[in-house]
């Protein structure tokens, strides 16, 4: 599916007053291509347990010992990516910078620290605005250009192990 499809755009990142962050993904394709991956063989739309939501970086974020993370991070690149948990299919891609994806899950922690303590976020999925899907997640996981996982990037709730 391209990833010219689809737009993202988030809410409550910047807030002082945490309000649980929302992303919003808006689909303009063609209809069928979305639903079709994002149900069961039995057509029910996948639940929030399903999905996994995931970030990996295209280049490291610093190449130099002595250059600072933050540095990079309004040039770094790589891709949003919604999976199926159980088969491990992408469902939909999309590109995104680096400060965007660490603001959300700064903001999504901050959140979860005004709270209950844990930290979480809410996703939606639209097609052409009409809204699919709604659900609240707590995991948002951050690989590195090779793969690795990043865990104090990453969102993980408590006792979960990976």
């Amino acid at each position: 599916m391209r990833r010219d499809y689809f737009e993202l755009s988030v809410e409550g990142v910047g807030d002082a007053d945490p309000p649980v962050p929302l992303v919003r993904i808006d689909f303009h394709g063609p209809e069928g291509l979305l639903r079709d991956r994002l149900s069961t063989a039995d057509g029910e739309l996948l639940s929030a347990g399903e999905l996994d939501v995931a970030f990996r970086l295209r280049e490291p974020l610093s190449d130099a010992e002595d250059r600072p993370i933050a540095a990079d991070r309004d040039t770094v690149g790589g891709v949003v990516g919604v999976t199926n948990r159980y088969t491990g299919d992408f469902i939909l891609e999309l590109n995104e910078n680096a400060t965007d994806v660490f603001a959300f899950i700064q903001a999504a922690r901050r959140h979860g620290n005004a709270g209950d303590g844990e930290a979480r976020y809410h996703i939606e999925v639209d097609i052409d605005g009409e809204r699919l899907l709604n659900y609240e997640k707590e995991t948002f996981l951050v690989y590195d250009h090779e793969g690795n996982l990043l865990r104090e990037h990453s969102l993980i709730p408590s006792g979960v192990e990976l």
